[in-house]
């Protein structure tokens, strides 16, 4: 179990991770209107768009960006506090590069064992994000919520950026028949930021169609609606922005008779239920939650081995379930790999400070949630090697020097993308239910 130290730190910034202040609604740049377009493109048969339920789907970060990739913002959350270099970066898993084309490859300054250059990628290249969800679809992953930074988009390069992205993974999850949805993280808005929202969502629909565009068959939909996610709701970490606007946005959402008609989620605190600890204690948060259709409560850092899993199932995860079904809510309960974040946060935090085991930490949630009822799980995250939670391929030969990195311990690079997609198979009942680790 983690200290208390290290739960607060976990709970303080991990919500404040690409935190930047909210400015007025940004000027199309130019160059983006072939990707504020609506989706024309191939579509290929997969999952089935029209519910959340039997699904597992992924945290898709898509911030990462490189020298040289056209955006003109840098080594964008690669970089540490001195740069991308030896000795500075932000991330404590290295991407496996091995598959990526020579157009997708971008040479830094680290080094592996042999001499050769390390290499990362960029989420700004199509071909880079259709791989990853190609990957999905090998391994039987449905889809992913595509994180949309809501004070980033404020600014021109923000929105370029994440448009960008978004644009990139409506076209893979249509390339290969996954399920894509939007979602809002409401992290660094103002008092008032909410509005931003408001308006960044009305250029979507308007400019791309997201959510409306019949062209576009992965968009995911419950309940008969498209999804939109807001998460960073009701959390005691001085958040500027107050519950009476997220109420506003979600009844926007759902209600507006121009641009409503979404089912909503939103990604609360992990005792929202109690109102204490990560979470306010106000009870308008309650009135908030009541108006959404999805609760999905945080649960990255607040435990740490496999055998908390059964006292969080008894204390957090069943009481919440009993909750949303006596008031008609669905729940989306949040589980994840491990953690670390040596190279974020400095030589003080420790490598691995929640570490994978194998597969076995993860396996344990995915195994609680299920035997527990869950019938929809949320995989944090798909790409988030940042703070170590990232589910992709990632080497066993990272670079050698000043930065310390984390590995998948020999295991084959594909290691978590073949567990969650086991675990999504034991959701739907296609593989008798373990809670013992499978083996390929």
């Amino acid at each position: 179990m983690l200290t208390t130290r290290l739960q607060v730190v976990l709970v303080v910034a991990v919500l404040c991770l690409g935190c930047h202040r909210a400015q007025s609604q940004p000027e199309i740049a130019e160059g983006m209107d072939d990707v504020l377009q609506p989706y024309i493109g191939p579509t290929s048969q997969g999952v089935d768009m029209s519910t959340l339920e039997g699904k597992i789907m992924c945290g898709y970060q898509g911030w990462f960006a490189c020298e040289g990739d056209s955006l003109d913002r840098g080594w964008y959350h690669y970089n540490g506090r001195n740069g991308f270099r030896p000795g500075s970066c932000s991330i404590d898993l290295w991407p496996d590069m091995s598959e990526l084309g020579e157009d997708e490859r971008f040479d830094t300054e680290f080094r592996h064992a042999d001499g050769s250059v390390a290499q990362v990628y960029s989420a700004q290249i199509p071909r880079s994000v259709d791989r990853h969800f190609e990957w999905m679809a090998e391994y039987g992953i449905d889809g992913a919520f595509v994180q949309r930074f809501a004070g980033e988009v404020a600014h021109s390069k923000g929105f370029e950026q994440f448009t960008k992205v978004l644009a990139n993974c409506r076209a893979a999850a249509n390339n290969h028949g996954r399920a894509y949805a939007l979602m809002y993280d409401l992290s660094g808005l103002p008092r008032g930021g909410t509005e931003r929202v408001i308006e960044d969502f009305k250029t979507l629909v308007d400019r791309m169609g997201l959510t409306r565009d019949t062209g576009d068959k992965a968009y995911l939909h419950h309940g008969g609606k498209p999804v939109v996610a807001v998460w960073g709701i009701g959390f005691n970490d001085r958040r500027q922005y107050t519950l009476e606007e997220c109420g506003r946005l979600i009844d926007f959402l759902k209600s507006d008779p121009e641009y409503g008609g979404c089912t909503v989620m939103i990604g609360v605190p992990t005792f929202w239920r109690e109102l204490r600890n990560d979470a306010l204690n106000d009870p308008a948060l309650h009135e908030v939650a009541l108006k959404a259709d999805i609760i999905s409560p945080w649960m990255v850092g607040r435990f740490g081995h496999p055998n908390d899993v059964a006292r969080f199932r008894q204390e957090v995860f069943e009481p919440d379930m009993a909750w949303c079904a006596e008031r008609g809510k669905d729940y989306l309960p949040v589980v994840f790999p491990g953690f670390s974040w040596r190279n974020l946060q400095g030589p003080d935090a420790d490598l691995g400070a929640i570490p994978r085991r194998g597969g076995r930490f993860l396996w344990a949630q995915y195994a609680g949630l299920i035997e527990a009822g869950a019938t929809m799980i949320y995989q944090a995250m798909f790409d988030e090697v940042d703070e170590g939670t990232a589910i992709f391929k990632c080497t066993n030969d990272p670079p050698v020097g000043e930065s310390p990195f984390l590995t998948y311990g020999g295991r084959p690079t594909d290691h978590y993308l073949w567990l969650v997609g086991q675990a999504g198979r034991m959701l739907r009942g296609e593989i008798p239910f373990s809670m013992s680790l499978p083996h390929r």
